[in-house]
């Protein structure tokens, strides 16, 4: 339960049709397995005391006891164990039958949640029995317990409170405004839906679409446990369809008929940093009581699956069509910027490298969408002391293959007399000998979109942006940054997707050798045979390390210490990856993007491309004196010997 990972599952046992006793021995049995497996919120179905299938014996009082009988055993049963747990049941109150769900922990009856909608159509016939529930709260004794009875009822843990739980049952989901809704607004984090769902033909599909839609307008954790084998087919087949859901995304699932409980965990935090940052999800408590109770506050082992690449899809399918989408959007923009600004030209410096070939690739489409010739697009190397010969010729060939317009101006003796006036020793490799070459480059560039009537097109990417991995005023600075939200790794799934479809065998080619180059700035000498003297990974980390931290410290707002935890899992069995490895380069990570806040603070535009995105004017507002104190410390107590 620690980060706020909540261990949860649904289950179906398979049950008799009015066997309270057979029933209870169960449910019973399933839920100290659980248990035993650190579930620490076990959600049963709809009537899984009596079955769902009993009819008209729901009005037998024999019946109605026989479920009271079993919900006792149960809570005596649960003392022992460190689990919330809700159960169906039908409940006579004041004289009228419910379709309820029991939630109890710890021996203790937390309360009883009536189900709201009561479906009456087709295979249904629950008002023949049952009363609808009311959103007043009430008290009422079942089991020697004095409990509230009525919809508007939540629970918080005291130890995590940000698991808070609400309930609703089967219909309720289905009805066009669920009383989940309320549930979440008034603070639910997570929502519990005991069910009977038959099964008919199509209908699991429409299920499962329902879970994850509402887990991703409610900003929740959602768990689906329906009933399953045992009830009466005399009519209807029950498959045991459970599903666990959080924020849109299906994170388990038992299929039809398949058996065994859905189980995995869910991040509670992740909700309330998603509300936090959502204006429109407006909080409102009214009517509602929250019942509080204990569990202990102990690790969570993770077994849902982190993504170690969480910018990327997986499914070669999605990830084709995401790359085609993000390219359009990058297109789109610079098109619009060159329509507007009435620019003769795109100007852009190719290196060679990743990230200028995208911009490349992106500037060819810009204008092509604008129906003007590719030679309007001026690819500009600029070779100087670390360029190699097989970044040259890889830009001269990318150019010739993309038909833009393609010059070369050879920096080195502005560079040579740029040195001379301010005194700096060219045999001193420091910050200023690499610097002055990327400002040389950029002077060039802006003011060859000055003399030809152009804009010049920034070439650097998200991830180069979190750590301020660009030359102030350098390749910091352009007129328009079409990668400015695309991070590292996937700039090179987009300039892998444009070899997929390249027009001719010689660009696909040479696209792939862009993708085999090592990524560098190239300020440094180049080695005696050739080869890129510098890589950037060597010097500021891996950028899937990066994208990875970066990911979850914008998207979610979590703390050092979760996010090492993440990448524990998502990393696992990565020989390159061992602990300190994460710890050094996560805290790099925070190290640079404190640091270099000041050059964010004045990007260029660029078109937004995802949910993670550090433009000044709309994703990310942070000040440039930021101290990263507290997030180093917070390091610091994971790993004190790596900082004495």
């Amino acid at each position: 339960m620690k980060d706020g990972f909540l261990k949860a599952a649904a289950l179906s046992p398979a049950l008799r049709v009015a066997d309270c006793a057979y029933n209870t021995r169960q449910i019973l049995t399933e839920l100290r397995a659980a248990a035993a497996r650190g579930v620490k919120l076990a959600v049963f179905p709809e009537f899984c005391l009596t079955g769902y299938t009993c009819g008209d014996l729901f009005l037998q009082r024999t019946l109605q006891q026989g479920a009271l009988t079993g919900l006792q055993e149960l809570l005596d049963a649960s003392r022992e164990l460190d689990t919330v747990v809700l159960m169906g049941l039908p409940l006579m109150v004041r004289g009228k039958l419910y379709n309820c769900a029991a939630v109890f922990c710890r021996g203790q009856l937390l309360g009883l949640v009536p189900k709201t909608y009561l479906p009456n159509y087709g295979e249904f016939y629950e008002k023949r029995q049952f009363t609808p529930g009311s959103t007043e709260v009430e008290w009422v004794n079942v089991c020697g317990q004095d409990v509230p009875f009525g919809t508007s009822l939540l629970f918080r843990c005291r130890q995590m409170p940000s698991f808070v739980l609400g309930v609703e049952l089967c219909e309720d989901l289905w009805s066009a405004l669920p009383p989940s809704t309320f549930h979440a607004l008034a603070g639910a984090t997570v929502i519990a839906n005991l069910s009977a769902s038959d099964e008919t033909v199509g209908k699991a599909e429409y299920r499962r679409a329902l879970v994850e839609n509402q887990s991703a307008r409610l900003l929740c954790g959602y768990l689906y446990a329906s009933a399953g084998h045992g009830e009466s087919t005399q009519d209807m087949v029950f498959a045991g369809h459970d599903l666990i859901a959080e924020n849109g995304t299906l994170l388990a699932e038992v299929k039809p008929f398949a058996g065994g409980p859905a189980e995995t965990e869910l991040d509670c935090q992740r909700m309330e940093s998603e509300r936090a940052r959502n204006t429109s999800f407006e909080p409102s408590t009214e009517g509602y009581q929250t019942v509080e109770f204990d569990l202990a506050l102990t690790d969570t082992v993770l077994t849902r699956w982190v993504d170690p690449t969480p910018f990327i899809p997986h499914n070669e399918q999605l990830r084709a069509e995401r790359c085609e989408l993000i390219l359009k959007m990058q297109a789109d923009g610079l098109a619009k910027r060159l329509e507007h600004a009435r620019a003769k030209t795109a100007v852009i410096g190719i290196s060679g490298g990743l990230d200028s070939c995208l911009a490349l690739l992106v500037a060819v489409r810009a204008m092509k969408q604008l129906g003007r010739p590719t030679t309007d697009v001026l690819a500009v190397t600029m070779p100087c002391f670390g360029t190699t010969k097989r970044t040259r010729s890889n830009a001269e060939i990318l150019c010739d293959e993309l038909h833009v317009s393609f010059t070369e101006i050879d920096i080195a003796a502005t560079v040579h007399s740029h040195f001379r006036d301010i005194g700096q020793d060219e045999s001193v490799l420091d910050v200023t000998y690499e610097n002055g070459q990327a400002r040389v480059r950029t002077l060039e560039l802006m003011d060859t979109a000055n003399r030809t009537g152009g804009l010049v097109v920034g070439t650097g990417d998200l991830s180069e942006l979190a750590l301020g991995w660009a030359t102030y005023n350098g390749d910091h600075m352009s007129m328009y940054g079409v990668n400015a939200g695309v991070p590292k790794t996937l700039v090179r799934h987009l300039v892998r997707y444009e070899a997929d479809i390249a027009a001719t065998p010689a660009l696909k080619e040479v696209l792939l050798d862009i993708l085999d180059t090592p990524v560098s700035p190239e300020l440094l000498p180049a080695k005696d045979n050739g080869e890129i003297a510098q890589r950037t990974e060597d010097l500021v980390g891996p950028y899937e390390l990066h994208d990875f931290y970066l990911y979850y410290v914008l998207r979610f707002g979590f703390g050092p210490a979760k996010i090492f935890r993440l990448a524990r899992a998502a990393f696992a069995g990565r020989e390159e990856y061992p602990d300190a490895v994460l710890y050094k380069w996560l805290r790099n990570f925070y190290w640079r993007f404190f640091a270099q806040q000041f050059k964010r603070s004045c990007l260029p535009d660029g078109p937004k491309i995802g949910s993670v995105t550090l433009s000044p004017r709309g994703d990310w507002r942070m000040p440039s004196d930021a101290c990263a104190a507290l997030w180093l410390a917070e390091l610091e107590q994971l790993f004190p010997q790596k900082d004495a």
